[in-house]
């Protein structure tokens, strides 16, 4: 926001908000989709679970990963045209995935440049609500966040339907033309007053030109060493702007949290990606397991606004009150897991999908995650051919997000207890040293010293 431009806290900042949700509904809900066409994937190319499971792994990890190459592009062009470039991206990614011949090819169309569009897109949306939204934001980010449930419970009915109707080639084809309205929610999306940041850009530059062209001989020769210490002042400097790579050294509670999450991480998009090719390999039709993915997201948008209305409350606000039931939550959706591993009939799995979604609704997006979000299907995968059995990915999954949501709870209570007795040594610490000037003070006032010799025998000398 530029110009001294105030944000609005409506008007315009609605169809923002529209925007925004139909542009989560298309990134972030769309990988879960992949689960079902993942038998057909599998049969059409011969492969095995692990090589199948790359795809829906590249496109979630790329999403996650692109977060500094959008940072970037957003400070440069904007969040308009960042959006817009996006939506042409994963559009072309998922339309020439549908002409794709080997699982290579479907690894970069389908993969990576599908995922590098939705990373283009969703951040910049986020940002555009944060933009035209200060008092009411709160309201404003958990009624967008809806647009993930809402991808959730229609996507999957959407792909069951094309899946039956024109194959995995033609759904690709045709959900490559719908990833293509989100350069429409790009276009509405104006940012709010004049940015002249091109030309304060480039006055900078200039500026930088000239002292470059300025520098004593004495500098133009430190050679070698001083190139490298100028890069990595520059490669730190990114890492810390655009990565927050100074908090994962300097904080430790962000430390803990990150860890948990990019743990929890691992198995936290396998039960999406497993969960319509673990109900159909034991007999349930497809139409019912797109159904389950489709009540997922309907529960998602219950428990969105209702979870960002509790975290909004004073004792969560600024407080690790968020973090202990957040790890909680974690906890839950991990133990959660165990009831679809051990039977896979229509209510169980239901009951499953209602219980494994409460944590869905908080989220930190951050290259450690994309790490994990990569590995976490192929390993899945490798357990599958290994042992023909999808239940025991299931009880994996339980076994990853209870660990992790333990993890992060006692590492903060850990943090918790520490800085408290830090804090109270410091306290004993400032009793000390403000008795010790009281003491000195009295022993000065009240001290004397004692005369050598009397006054009269003073007088009488």
């Amino acid at each position: 926001i530029g110009g001294g431009s105030v944000a609005p806290d409506g008007g315009w900042g609605w169809v923002v908000v529209a925007a925004t949700v139909l542009v989560l509904a298309m990134t972030l809900a769309f990988p879960s989709c992949i689960g079902i066409f993942y038998t057909d994937l599998q049969n059409d190319f011969q492969a095995s679970n692990t090589e199948t499971s790359w795809v829906p792994a590249i496109m979630i990890a790329v999403l996650h990963a692109g977060g500094p190459i959008c940072s970037v592009l957003v400070e440069c062009l904007g969040c308009r045209a960042t959006i817009i470039i996006g939506g042409i991206l994963s559009g072309l990614g998922m339309a020439a995935s549908s002409f794709a011949q080997t699982l290579v090819e479907l690894y970069i169309t389908a993969g990576i440049i599908t995922g590098m569009g939705f990373s283009l897109s969703f951040q910049p949306s986020i940002t555009m609500v944060g933009h035209y939204f200060v008092r009411r934001r709160a309201f404003a980010n958990a009624l967008s966040s809806t647009g993930t449930a809402l991808g959730l419970s229609t996507l999957p009915l959407l792909a069951n339907y094309l899946l039956s109707s024109f194959g995995w080639r033609g759904s690709f084809l045709v959900l490559g033309g719908v990833l293509l309205n989100r350069c429409v929610c790009g276009a509405v999306m104006r940012p709010l007053g004049a940015k002249p940041k091109m030309e304060a850009r480039t006055g900078q530059m200039n500026n930088r030109q000239l002292k470059t062209n300025c520098l004593p001989i004495s500098q133009e020769r430190e050679g070698l060493k001083g190139r490298l210490q100028a890069t990595l002042s520059t490669i730190m400097s990114f890492l810390c702007r655009h990565m927050a790579f100074d908090l994962l050294c300097s904080n430790p509670y962000f430390c803990a949290y990150a860890l948990g999450l990019s743990w929890m991480m691992l198995g936290f998009v396998v039960s999406l990606v497993y969960l319509v090719p673990y109900a159909t390999a034991y007999g349930m039709e497809q139409d019912r397991a797109a159904l389950l993915m489709a009540i997922l997201g309907l529960i998602n948008i219950t428990v969105r606004p209702v979870t960002a209305l509790v975290f909004g409350l004073p004792r969560f606000r600024g407080s690790h009150n968020f973090a202990y039931l957040f790890a909680t939550a974690v906890l839950i959706n991990g133990l959660s897991n165990c009831i679809c591993g051990m039977a896979t009939s229509f209510p169980v799995l239901l009951a499953y999908v209602i219980m494994s979604r409460f944590p869905s609704a908080l989220g930190l997006i951050s290259i450690m995650e994309s790490i994990m979000l990569l590995l976490g299907p192929p390993l899945a995968g490798i357990l599958v051919d290994s042992t023909r059995q999808y239940s025991y990915v299931f009880f994996a999954c339980s076994i990853n997000g209870s660990t992790a949501g333990l993890f992060i709870m006692l590492s903060f209570y850990w943090l918790d207890r520490r800085k408290d007795r830090e804090v109270k040594s410091s306290f004993t610490h400032k009793d000390t040293n403000s008795l010790k000037p009281s003491i000195k003070m009295t022993i000065d006032c009240d001290y004397s010293p004692v005369p050598l010799h009397s006054k009269c025998q003073r007088h009488g000398d």
